[in-house]
């Protein structure tokens, strides 16, 4: 006799069901539940349940439920292509970050005009209310059903598809499965292989927009056909992505490389190569700032800086292990120091160089240098260190993805027992740094072993891991998981951090490494007189001076705060009989290393003003007959604020001033706010 009820448990929560109960009977009553976590799974609603499942529901508006939309959104997006397409071959559709998108094989580039096509199909299709019905087909079943789908052909015959991040969403290793979108009437109006779940329906899919289109190769390899790849958004509600479609256009305004052209800041020479850039003077002043600042606090704390060469014998980094781990990213070899005698025969063998990739390796043959005892411990070395890596050219994204780069690179030599406490220290150090230069929003990231590619022993990983987990939530901050993500000699703790529109950038990085000091063999005299292994930790706190200076840049929307601002005062005299009073005044300010410019140019005074405001200075100085006649000068600020007939004394000192306190002022109230003024006239002005 067929069970007539069953036992299940809803959010932890016994209950008898009846034996024919899915998800779709359980949670009838809140129409925002779209699917069901089952015994640990996402699954559809409509799954049956059994005696002993675990059920929670997942709804819409949750991080699960969303990501269930956008994949639903894809099938909408393929089905609407093919219905304008036909011919159109499928390959994969995944979710990515604020939506989706799907591959296709088709006879041209989609245009402009087909995207538009495309989006009000999807709206019909939406409209329509189809339902998503899963069904479950051996091999032979599936490879009949897409007989005239190569692309799927290939996932179904490669039994490790459902490792392929791309491929993750179309094969369930246990199982094949077909997705029906299902209209009102019954009919089947079109399929797709995928290991789901969907939505219920369509008219679930709330707020969506196609965004572009681009050239990808078929599951990322330049061996594979190159496809077309359609991307689109998808969130909970209009008001979301109306919120998502204003950040991207905050976001383009920001772009920093839109900006360092306009500010003339830094650019890439098509004669030197792609990812390779040159800083002009304004943008190597912000460099110098940003490295001067870090210099003294490196000091401060106790760093001994140090310098290596940009190349190296490709030994060292067969000792380190990158070429076996890293080879792919570095610059392919120069064979150098061969020699040969008067008939050609090699008298002496060469040696392949390498452009350093990484600064750790010799750093470590510094450590090594000489004998070291316990009470050189810790033992912080310091490097702004310029490294190379082959990133393809189709990769590389102004300076936030560059060949060549420059690491604020520090290796920490430290005993066992100083770890813990070296690695809080660390942290605490470089998110008061952070702090420093207006980054105020974090949370923490632990990359943890990548299984097929490591060193050392999984007990030794397993320490390192422990040990950093247990400082990353000691510090208070959020901590998020990133299985896999670990470099291969060791874990990590990297610093997320949001701007100010909210995007978030991975900025400084803390790696626990026993493997490396293992591999170049290097020691301490112990206070027992032992030799012991130092513990190494990797440690970029910019993580790059180039990516660091992008983020900053689009951060502050080129609006630097006045020690980082590449032009820190700006002098525009009112006529040329106030030159001399201005030009005094700013050789007082360039005597104390203040970066400043004077407007002589022969443009109207609106210009020059103008011309200051689109530079983004942090002030403005304004010199007319009555600041001649009273020994002062004017400010005018980002905001178009002024505070006029400053005494010359006191505009030099409050201008140092903030310098020096490294605030943020784009107002004349934010100044007097910060040099501690109140009133509407300067103090001793009148």
């Amino acid at each position: 006799m067929a069970q007539s009820s069953i036992s299940i448990t809803v959010n932890g929560e016994a209950k008898e069901v009846e034996a024919t109960t899915t998800g779709t009977e359980l949670f009838q009553d809140d129409k925002n539940i779209i699917a069901v976590r089952l015994n640990g799974e996402l699954r559809d609603l409509y799954t049956p349940l059994s005696d002993g499942d675990a059920v929670e529901p997942v709804a819409l508006d949750s991080e699960d439920g969303v990501n269930i939309m956008r994949h639903s959104a894809t099938h909408v997006l393929a089905q609407a292509v093919q219905e304008i397409f036909p011919e159109a071959k499928l390959g994969v559709g995944p979710v990515i970050k604020d939506g989706f998108y799907y591959d296709f094989d088709v006879e041209r580039p989609f245009t402009p005009e087909d995207l538009k096509e495309i989006e009000k199909r999807m709206q019909r299709i939406i409209k329509s209310s189809q339902s998503f019905r899963r069904r479950v087909v051996t091999e032979e079943e599936a490879l009949a059903e897409e007989a005239d789908q190569p692309y799927k052909q290939e996932l179904i015959r490669d039994k490790e598809a459902h490792l392929d991040p791309e491929a993750a969403t179309e094969i369930d290793e246990k199982e094949l499965s077909f997705y029906d979108n299902v209209d009102r009437d019954g009919n089947v109006v079109w399929k797709d292989l995928c290991r789901g779940p969907h939505l219920p329906n369509t008219r679930y899919i709330k707020a969506f927009k196609i965004e572009r289109s681009a050239a990808a190769y078929w599951r990322g390899s330049e061996k594979n056909p190159m496809l077309q790849r359609i991307y689109g958004v998808a969130f909970f509600s209009k008001d979301e992505l109306k919120a998502y479609q204003t950040r991207l256009e905050e976001a383009a305004k920001r772009d920093h490389r839109k900006l360092g052209a306009e500010m003339d800041l830094f650019s890439f020479p098509d004669e030197i190569g792609p990812g390779l850039a040159v800083f002009h003077p304004k943008g190597a002043a912000v460099i110098n700032a940003m490295m001067d600042y870090s210099r003294e606090m490196h000091r401060k704390h106790h760093y001994s800086f140090v310098q290596t060469p940009h190349i190296t014998k490709g030994g060292l980094y067969e000792t380190s292990g990158h070429l076996h781990w890293y080879k792919d990213s570095m610059y392919p070899p120069m064979r150098l120091d061969e020699e040969r005698d008067a008939e050609g025969n090699i008298v002496k063998q060469g040696f392949d160089y390498y452009l350093k990739p990484m600064n750790c390796p010799m750093h470590n043959l510094i450590f090594k240098s000489r004998q070291r005892s316990y009470r050189e411990l810790p033992l912080r070395l310091f490097e702004f260190g310029t490294v190379y890596r082959y990133e393809k050219s189709g990769e590389v994204h102004g300076l936030t993805r560059v060949r060549g780069l420059t690491q604020d690179d520090s290796h920490i030599y430290c005993t066992r027992e100083q770890m813990k406490d070296e690695l809080a220290r660390l942290l605490t150090f470089v998110l008061g740094l952070l702090k420093d230069f207006g980054l105020t929003d974090f949370y923490l990231e632990l990359s943890t072993k990548d299984p097929d590619k490591y060193v050392g022993s999984d007990e030794i990983w397993e320490e390192a891991t422990t040990t950093l987990a247990e400082v990353a939530k000691d510090s208070g901050l959020e901590l998020v998981d990133d299985p896999g993500g670990a470099a291969f000699y060791g874990p990590k703790i990297s610093v997320q951090a949001r701007d100010a529109i909210g995007r978030t950038w991975q900025i400084s990085t803390i790696q626990l490494d026993f493997n490396l000091p293992e591999r170049f063999g290097l020691e301490y005299i112990a206070k027992d007189g032992t030799h012991q292994r130092p513990v190494m930790i990797h440690r970029a706190l910019f993580g790059s001076i180039e990516r660091f200076f992008a983020v900053l840049l689009e951060h502050y929307a080129g609006a630097f705060p006045a020690w980082l601002a590449p032009v820190q005062v700006t002098g525009i005299p009112v006529a040329d009989e106030f030159g001399p009073h201005l030009k005094s005044f700013v050789e007082g300010l360039e005597e104390n290393l203040v970066r400043c410019e004077i407007d002589w140019s022969d443009d109207r005074f609106g210009k020059k003003i103008r011309n200051a405001s689109k530079s983004k200075v942090p002030f403005t100085i304004i010199v007319g007959g009555e600041d001649v006649e009273k020994n002062a000068v004017s400010f005018r600020f980002r905001d178009g604020s002024q505070l006029n007939g400053v005494p010359v004394a006191d505009a030099k000192a409050w201008i140092l001033d903030v310098i020096a306190k490294r605030v943020q002022v784009n107002s004349a109230d934010d100044f007097k706010a910060a040099i501690g003024i109140a009133g509407d006239a300067p103090a001793d002005a009148e």
